[in-house]
């Protein structure tokens, strides 16, 4: 239970010690370099199958420029992590939120050499919000959970790729992760940090969430912008205005009380990933590094007006991108708004409620603590 705690207030961390499979837990590189002509996302992980044999540590990696993915496998006892930080091994290759050094030599893939990034910008973690998940990452039973390791970052080093010296001086990038049972049963995923104005950086996500027997679909967007970190999250009571997905374009809106943001992701070719199910890592998922994001963050407008200021504009480049599952089956979930999302808490006795509700995810043993009734005399 302290390692629960512990790894929750930590999510770039392993999550998998003493974790029971089906489990994964993936690790997501984002590395350009700053001529934007080499794109890389690098991407360690580790599967823990049901079958014994199927366990496994990896390194996948994907060329953004060419679209071309090779997936390195290792045997699972080549694969290390620490106790309550991010420092991974797996065989020569080592990853820390501050960089990474791989050594990859197959007839697929020869990539070698080290880079550091910083400075690095992670989620805010709190007790009540412990990053990106904000206080479903306090839920044991969630199929997937989710971590931004940094949302921009600078770069410097250098990568050998099959022959070839790149600098990554003055490069930008991009960490997060995954980890859980398997990937949502529909998703749709966006991120850039390469704008006109350097120092911006936007995330955002749509998925079908499971949710005591029943789904709803579940959303995160944040937008790092002039050094404040604009949340929009079904936990912060924000929603969603439009869902629309095509074959070239995912348009999504979604506002809280202050402010609005729009977003129209364009589509792009890309590669095809390994993706974890429960039983293996054989789901493959199309995602590209070459998408572009048009994004307005705007306040929302005050009664009597009609169009709120304009707090930012412009067009990400450079995107990763990933629509994956029944698309149609969120976008209609959102259309329709039928699942039953817990509603955002406000208030003292709210508060109150949902520090229960978490001493009782975390500390399942214990009962909810019994209020005395109010009379005229307690108000």
């Amino acid at each position: 239970m302290r390692r629960f705690v512990r790894t929750t207030l930590n999510p770039a961390a392993y999550h998998g010690h003493g974790k029971k499979p089906p489990f994964f837990e993936g690790w997501y590189y984002k590395v350009i370099d700053a001529s934007e002509q080499h794109r890389y996302a690098i991407i360690p992980g580790v599967f823990l199958s049901q079958d014994p044999d199927k366990h496994h540590a990896f390194v996948q990696v994907l060329d953004g420029r060419t679209g071309q993915t090779t997936y390195h496998r290792y045997p699972a006892d080549r694969f290390w992590a620490a106790d309550g930080a991010l420092d991974l091994r797996i065989g020569p290759n080592r990853f820390t939120p501050d960089g990474l050094s791989v050594q990859i030599d197959t007839p697929e893939l020869a990539m070698s050499g080290e880079l550091h990034f910083g400075p690095v910008r992670p989620w805010p973690v709190t007790l009540a919000s412990p990053g990106i998940m904000g206080w479903y990452a306090w839920m044991p039973f969630m199929e997937c959970y989710h971590g931004v390791v940094s949302l921009d970052h600078g770069i410097e080093g250098r990568l050998t790729v099959n022959g070839q010296t790149i600098d990554f001086g003055g490069g930008r990038g991009y960490t997060e992760k995954d980890w859980g049972q398997a990937f949502p049963q529909a998703w749709i995923w966006y991120q850039t940090n390469h704008f006109d104005q350097p120092g911006i950086s936007l995330t955002c996500s749509v998925a079908i969430i499971p949710w005591m027997r029943r789904s709803f679909p579940g959303f995160i967007a944040g937008l790092w912008h002039g050094g404040v970190l604009y949340r929009f999250a079904t936990y912060t009571g924000a929603s969603i205005e439009r869902l629309e997905i095509t074959d070239q374009q995912a348009s999504l809106a979604v506002r809280n009380k202050r402010y609005r943001l729009e977003m129209v992701a364009t589509r792009a070719e890309g590669g095809l990933l390994h993706a974890p199910t429960t039983v293996d890592m054989g789901r493959r998922i199309a995602e590209t590094l070459t998408a572009t994001v048009e994004v307005r963050l705007s306040e929302v407008p005050r009664q009597g007006q009609p169009n709120g200021s304009t707090l930012f504009q412009g067009i990400g480049r450079h995107a990763g991108m990933e629509a994956a599952g029944s698309l149609d089956r969120l976008v209609e979930m959102v259309q329709i708004s039928t699942a039953r999302v817990p509603k955002p808490i406000q208030g003292r006795a709210k508060r109150n409620k949902r520090l229960d509700l978490l001493r009782i995810a975390v500390f399942p043993w214990s009962k909810r603590r019994k209020r005395p009734p109010r009379t005229k005399q307690s108000r």
